[in-house]
């Protein structure tokens, strides 16, 4: 929920930053969840989203993520999305852009709920969380991944790598209908032309888009994700 490591953890407890419960009969450290919200609603501006994001989509055990950060189904998240790009709006250097970070964060979001639509692993929904400050948004879900999803229409796929290319790259008839310009494609190109760059992984299997640069390099990841991984800088 907090990005951070363990050691942190302990660190920040001795000093009395965020204190644990203390229990007579376990040697762990506990915590109350609403005093970690708490901390996180009061130290949001100097936390990682990327890393929460991250940590959310693959650990092992699913959770709901924080409520603030929560989007359960798509009327929530089409809410958020409506109060992003109002602020993003008074952003005055965004001015000619910010509806396209908009419909790329967007598209992204409305992927992970049309994909995993009475399909969801176990925690249904997304992680949706911007920081404007830093100039990033972070889209994260723990659904099937984009290998399961593209194998039922081309069986071929061998690997989260090449599913990974395939949505960036390939139109696929038989997909349900993607809006805005044809899904993942249509986010590539607008990353490409703008100034924006973007960090995407599903399962094993990451890529990075910057302006000017339409060319897709698919990497594999040290991290093994549940579903999907999104950070959008601009």
């Amino acid at each position: 929920m907090l990005g951070v490591s363990i050691q942190t953890l302990r660190r920040w407890d001795d000093s009395g930053k965020l204190s644990s419960v203390s229990r007579k009969t376990s040697s762990h450290r506990h915590y109350l969840e609403s005093e970690i919200e708490d901390h996180i609603r009061d130290n949001i501006k100097e936390l990682d989203l990327f890393k929460i994001g991250r940590n959310w989509a693959a650990d092992n055990m699913g959770a709901e993520p924080f409520s603030d950060f929560y989007c359960s189904d798509i009327s929530v998240f089409q809410a958020r999305l409506t109060r992003l790009e109002n602020e993003l709006s008074e952003l005055r250097r965004l001015s000619r852009i910010f509806p396209l970070i908009s419909a790329i964060s967007g598209e992204i979001g409305s992927n992970s709920f049309d994909h995993n639509l009475g399909n969801w692993p176990d925690i249904r929904g997304i992680f949706f969380a911007w920081d404007l400050k830093r100039r990033k948004i972070v889209l994260a879900d723990r659904g099937q991944g984009i290998l399961a999803t593209l194998k039922r229409v081309k069986p071929e796929l061998k690997n989260h790598q090449d599913a990974l290319r395939t949505a960036f790259t390939e139109v696929i008839s038989g997909r349900a209908p993607e809006y805005r310009g044809n899904g993942l494609k249509f986010v590539r190109d607008v990353v490409a032309d703008n100034k924006i760059n973007l960090f995407f992984q599903t399962g094993g299997a990451l890529l990075k888009i910057q302006k000017n640069n339409s060319k897709i390099n698919v990497q594999k990841s040290v991290i093994h994700l549940r579903g999907c991984l999104a950070l959008i800088q601009f």
